[in-house]
């Protein structure tokens, strides 16, 4: 797996790889991506299984993680999706007692004194 994407948003692509060479380097195919981002669980994962069972046919070896994403794409077994937390009530503002201004009371009164 080739890790992409940016810092807090990863974003992996699936190779074929020479295991003498390092993660990032060229890859022989690319074979699927990978999107832990996504909400939709089933969405997260897309492989191009064909070419993948052509690799492990001539002695290719997935790693753990991209052997529990192939079996999980095999028998469509993605678990449950968790149900966003409920939001809590907003506060109610408490409005100040509407008072006059203090400058407000100096100029009613003074027409009155004149």
């Amino acid at each position: 797996m080739k890790r992409l994407g940016r810092t807090h948003r990863p974003f992996f692509r699936i190779c074929i790889m020479d295991q003498r060479k390092a993660r990032d380097a060229e890859a022989i195919e690319e074979v699927g991506t990978y999107d832990p981002m996504v909400k939709d669980k089933s969405k997260r994962v897309t492989l191009k299984m064909d070419r993948i069972d052509y690799w492990l046919s001539v002695g290719a070896q997935p790693s753990e993680k991209v052997a529990v994403l192939m079996d999980k794409v095999k028998s469509n077994r993605w678990g449950e999706a968790k149900a966003a937390a409920p939001a809590p009530a907003p506060k109610e503002r408490v409005k100040p007692e509407e008072a006059p201004a203090e400058g407000a009371e100096a100029t009613a009164e003074a027409p009155a004194e004149a």
